[in-house]
């Protein structure tokens, strides 16, 4: 897929004031500071599309941006550290589970997690809590630049065992870099693919 056009289209605290659902979307998510604006912005290929910070937490409503005029870019709030309060955060973990829950064009959810770090406990509960839904979702590794090849395969199949004594049937998983521009188009393709089949659902 080669994105012609990417526009920001509106934020909103409640699913039920996200645009239209006519068309199918494609929701991001990962902990604070994992990457994820950098990784929107390498899809997009446009290098201020989702607003970058070295700020957790600087995600905090949900944000819709148009694809090709044909499908939507869902970038949500961060989940795990970010300096707000309590109340806040439960704002937020409100917001994220409704939009997930409810959202009926959400086609699959990409949970981004850090390559460096071992399999860690908010990303493995917030998986379970997606597949105990029956929400789809797919695990995309950023920030593969930060370690050797031989490294990364080594964290993938570690991360594999982990998910492995979880589930029976193991997500589909990408390896990207947002530095040096790598791993976006098998996710692209993925999403692509996606797209011909709820045409056809339509």
């Amino acid at each position: 897929m080669k994105i012609l056009e990417a526009k920001y289209v509106m934020s909103n605290s409640d699913y039920l004031k996200c645009p239209e659902p006519n068309i199918p979307e494609y929701a991001f998510i990962g902990r604070s500071n994992v990457g994820k604006s950098s990784l929107i912005n390498m899809l997009t290929n446009k290098k201020n599309l989702a607003k970058t910070s070295q700020q957790p937490g600087k995600t905090q409503l949900i944000n819709h941006f148009k694809i090709n005029d044909t499908w939507y870019l869902v970038d949500l709030p961060g989940y795990g550290y970010a300096k707000v309060s309590k109340v806040e955060r439960e704002k937020w973990e409100k917001m994220i589970h409704d939009y997930l829950h409810m959202r009926s064009n959400l086609v699959c959810t990409f949970v981004l997690v850090d390559i460096r770090h071992k399999a860690l406990a908010p990303d493995l509960e917030f998986m379970q809590s997606l597949g105990e839904a029956g929400i789809p979702f797919h695990i995309i590794f950023t920030k593969g630049d930060k370690l050797k090849p031989y490294q990364i395969e080594t964290q993938v199949e570690a991360y594999r065992s982990t998910l492995a004594e979880i589930w029976e049937e193991i997500p589909p998983l990408f390896v990207t870099s947002a530095e040096k521009n790598q791993g976006g188009e098998p996710i692209l393709e993925t999403i692509d693919s996606y797209n011909e089949s709820f045409q056809r659902m339509d």
